[in-house]
């Protein structure tokens, strides 16, 4: 019968060891995710402090850059008026050398056509 006794005080004892390891664990553990958030607290709190200072040179580059963007805006828009400018130039163009080919076309009919004929069927 002490042998029964003393297996159970064994395995009692080896439990409460366990728990009290377990808590020593879960204790260590906790005191180390504090000390790091503690460490991303002041982090954040550094973050916090510099935002203002970028801020100014930020905006002053988001200007600069819509002032660009804005340029070249403005340029997209000339370059579709010179085209359109351009293409009505060629449209003209073609309509001058069309009209020169129908004028150079019945200048060189009129050439080869005989002005009058004799009563024999022979030019003058």
């Amino acid at each position: 019968m002490s042998s029964a006794i003393d297996s159970s005080i064994y395995w009692s004892s080896g439990v409460g060891i366990m728990a009290v390891l377990f808590g020593l664990g879960f204790f260590i553990v906790c005191v180390r995710i504090g000390g790091l958030l503690g460490r991303i607290g002041k982090t954040l709190d550094e973050i916090d402090r510099q935002i203002p200072l970028l801020s100014s040179p930020i905006a002053t580059t988001l200007t600069h850059v819509g002032g660009i963007a804005d340029t070249a805006d403005a340029t997209i828009a000339r370059l579709g008026v010179a085209v359109g400018q351009l293409e009505n130039v060629a449209a003209g163009a073609t309509r001058t050398a069309n009209t020169i080919g129908v004028v150079v076309s019945n200048v060189a009919a009129g050439m080869r056509k005989p002005k009058s004929e004799n009563a024999a069927g022979e030019p003058i």
